[in-house]
């Protein structure tokens, strides 16, 4: 089969924030490449770059200079209205902290992103029937988060992250909040999803989780130090 266009194509990427009065580079020339089903976990101690990788990769955030192809798009020189539209197509976040808004249920918290595509309401409940499904929440589908466990309320924002079926997932720190049992629990997800094809980024403190990733990229002052590949690693690690 021909080698397919990469999924991301990231060159010469440089960001500096300003803290005080102190410049800190927290990306200098970044370069990476990434295919489409790739599973990377990004590792580094704290202020090393990591998530402002994430962010920059999410289009959250802007280099200040640089090259950053997602999907075949130059995304840089793209306004912030059609970065959002973007980001809402390809790509899906899961965080830490889940980021659930607290007045909706956990089937309106997944709906939400299908709601804001502007999608009507019988084709949203026809997609987000089988995500319920899959991620095992019939039971609390109509449960507010606070009503939910830890791993409850990952498994939602996992539903919200995937139900646009984008090709890029981004997982900050996302068993970071979770008991070991709850946390394997996830992870087990995301591994899952990655082996029906979307590529999956996880930023890691945890040298465990981050091993299970095929690839390995670890980050230090802004920089990435190495760029592994491990064809062992995966979801077939214990």
């Amino acid at each position: 089969m021909a080698a397919a266009e990469p999924l991301i194509r990231v060159a010469g990427v440089n960001k500096t924030f300003m803290l005080g009065d102190e410049p800190v580079h927290a990306l200098n020339n970044i370069g990476l490449t990434i295919r489409g089903g790739e599973y990377l976990s990004v590792m580094g101690p704290s202020g090393s770059g990591k998530s402002t990788l994430l962010n920059m990769l999410g289009l959250l955030d802007v280099p200040d200079n640089g090259q950053y192809w997602l999907a075949g798009a130059d995304t840089v020189p793209m306004t912030e209205e059609q970065r959002a539209v973007y980001r809402r197509e390809q790509i899906g976040f899961v965080f830490q902290s889940y980021h659930l808004i607290p007045r909706l249920t956990a089937a309106e918290n997944m709906e939400l992103p299908l709601t804001l595509a502007g999608i009507p309401p019988a084709e949203r409940k026809r997609r987000l029937a089988p995500v319920i499904s899959r991620l095992g929440l019939e039971s609390r589908a109509g449960h507010l988060p606070n009503q939910l466990s830890g791993g409850q309320r990952q498994r939602v924002a996992i539903g919200r992250a995937i139900i646009m079926k984008p090709n890029l997932l981004l997982a900050d720190e996302p068993t970071g909040n979770l008991d070991s049992q709850s946390g394997q629990e996830v992870v087990t997800l995301l591994e899952e999803l990655n082996a029906e094809g979307i590529t999956l980024i996880v930023v890691t403190h945890d040298s465990d989780m981050g091993g299970r990733a095929r690839r390995r990229i670890r980050m230090v002052d802004g920089v990435i130090v190495s760029d592994s590949d491990s064809p062992d690693s995966g979801s077939s690690a214990a």
